[in-house]
């Protein structure tokens, strides 16, 4: 927990073993990042990853027949528990299995943990989990999942056995990620990080002092990516930076991160809008709602001098720039989305969306939430 001088607090890392970065490096180290030499793996991904790219016919081949078992295609969007269900009895039925290899982004990565945490709840024990992230979402950096239930909400779990052992970034992966998919889930590390800074219970070291830089290379790398979306260097940049924005937070917060996620979470599963978009939607506008508050707004207001503006000494007033910076990032990366027009969620779902955000049916932080939705419509 941390003071609001940040000159007291505490920081407990998450399980991982390993983290490696830079082009090809799922070849120069997948093998190699086995728990053991006789170990069988279960790969979890999307049907267009397995089916429209090379990419999970390369994992297969570079684990060769010793290792490699099965590979569960399924995924979709937000993790539906059906098949989650599904690919939990199929590892479930072959107990040899003991290393999971997610391939893809938040949905794959989430779903691997939630099929680990259930086979723990079976068997006893955890699988070691490989991740392959081919998005900025970051969902690799945390021991917490979520997944969609059967009836359309959102279901978080959470244990430090959950946190992947071994991160995998390469460059080579990403390449294939669709380009407005990428930047959008650059925007959702963007809100990873923001909000770390006026979390009640996130340390300044590491914790606020890494997400700062990691907004910092967000803000610069993003734009140059639209421009030269094949530059292998600034992929693998924007990924390091991705790693930043989140993987400092470790275990010290547990019941998610903060306002804006909190609304992209009730936009998210019950209206099939993903992540990366949530957060272009609901970022800006947390941000300059947190300014009102005087505590909030001297932590948000240290993030101008980051991305290249300087403070004026008012707080208030540099956070609420910083909420305009991030609106200003969104729109000229292209990715400014209406509720409306492009997701189907009408005037009606205002109240909707701001019940399942606050836990309230009215008062003022529920009237706030229902504004900056409605101002999205």
């Amino acid at each position: 927990m941390a003071d609001t001088s940040g000159l007291s607090g505490s920081w407990i890392p998450t399980r991982f073993n390993a983290v490696h970065y830079g082009p090809n490096s799922v070849a120069r180290h997948l093998r190699n990042s086995l728990p053991g030499p006789n170990s069988r793996a279960f790969i979890i991904t999307t049907s267009s990853l397995a089916t429209k790219t090379p990419l999970v016919r390369n994992v297969e081949s570079l684990l060769t027949s010793k290792h490699y078992v099965a590979t569960f295609s399924s995924i979709r969007q937000h993790a539906p528990i059906a098949q989650l269900d599904e690919a939990t009895d199929l590892v479930c039925k072959d107990l040899a299995i003991d290393t999971i290899i997610s391939i893809g982004g938040g949905s794959p990565i989430d779903s691997a943990k939630v099929v680990d945490h259930r086979f723990h709840e079976k068997t006893g024990r955890y699988l070691f989990h490989i991740t392959i992230p081919t998005t900025l979402s970051a969902a690799e950096c945390t021991f917490a999942a979520g997944y969609t239930s059967a009836d359309g909400q959102k279901i978080g779990i959470g244990a430090p056995d959950l946190a992947p052992n071994v991160i995998i970034y390469d460059s080579k992966f990403a390449l294939e990620t669709p380009e407005r998919l990428w930047l959008s889930t650059g925007i959702r590390a963007l809100d990873h990080a923001v909000e770390s800074q006026y979390h009640s219970k996130a340390p300044e070291a590491p914790t606020k002092k890494i997400a700062l830089t990691a907004i910092a290379d967000l803000f610069d790398l993003l734009p140059r990516y639209k421009n030269y979306p094949k530059d292998e260097s600034i992929i693998t940049k924007l990924q390091l930076a991705a790693f930043d924005s989140l993987f400092e937070i470790g275990m010290v917060v547990a019941n998610g991160l903060g306002l804006s996620h909190a609304v992209g979470y009730a936009l998210g599963s019950p209206y099939g809008i993903p992540h990366g978009i949530t957060s272009c939607l609901t970022l800006a506008g947390v941000v300059r709602l947190k300014a009102k508050d005087p505590e909030q707004a001297k932590w948000i207001a240290r993030i101008l001098p980051w991305i290249g503006l300087e403070r004026s000494g008012n707080d208030k007033e540099d956070a609420l720039k910083v909420g305009d910076a991030i609106e200003k990032l969104v729109e000229n990366l292209g990715l400014t989305t209406q509720l409306g027009k492009d997701h189907g969620v009408s005037e009606d779902q205002v109240p909707v969306v701001a019940k399942l955000a606050t836990k309230a049916e009215s008062g003022e932080l529920f009237e706030e939430v229902a504004s900056i939705v409605r101002s999205k419509l």
